[in-house]
């Protein structure tokens, strides 16, 4: 799931937060598996991939021409993934930002018992936000700050 909900058309932090569901794209692809790719533009979309539906390279395609959303909430976001939870085993969440909207969503998909991994996506110096109600769950959440976030991911695996 990428949040593309942000005021700058085409911030450094969405550039990111694009890579890293890149690095994503590219590592689950190998496998088995399939993905769904979620996100709002001008429309909320839904995108698999895997097992013979479609390849990296569309899906690296599509992030290439993701922009920030600006004329929508993030409720828009929320609601396109909890109307796909019937077909969802666990949720990697790249964000823009951390503020409560965003925490209550998860703490929704946390009630529904789907496995989490949430990744936000900060400027360099920028204060580091608390994992608020993923505190007691170590490893699910974590802050990739720009210009760190190869060395961040690498602590995964």
């Amino acid at each position: 799931m990428l949040d593309t909900f942000d005021d700058e058309p085409n911030s450094e932090v969405l550039e990111e937060a694009v890579s890293v569901v890149s690095s994503f794209a590219c590592t689950v692809l190998t496998q088995e598996s399939l993905l769904d790719l979620l996100f709002v533009g001008n429309q909320s979309y839904c995108f698999t991939a895997g097992r013979g539906l479609a390849e990296a390279d569309q899906m690296l395609e599509i992030l290439a021409s993701v922009r920030n959303c600006a004329d929508k909430q993030f409720e828009t976001l929320e609601h396109l993934v909890l109307n796909h939870i019937s077909v969802v085993s666990g949720c990697i969440c790249v964000l823009q930002r951390w503020d409560e909207a965003r925490q209550d969503f998860v703490k929704k998909l946390r009630a529904l018992g789907i496995p989490l991994l949430v990744l936000v996506v900060v400027r360099p110096g920028e204060k580091k936000p608390d994992a608020g109600p993923l505190r007691d769950e170590p490893g699910t959440f974590h802050v990739l700050e720009i210009g760190r976030i190869e060395e961040e991911l690498g602590k995964l695996k």
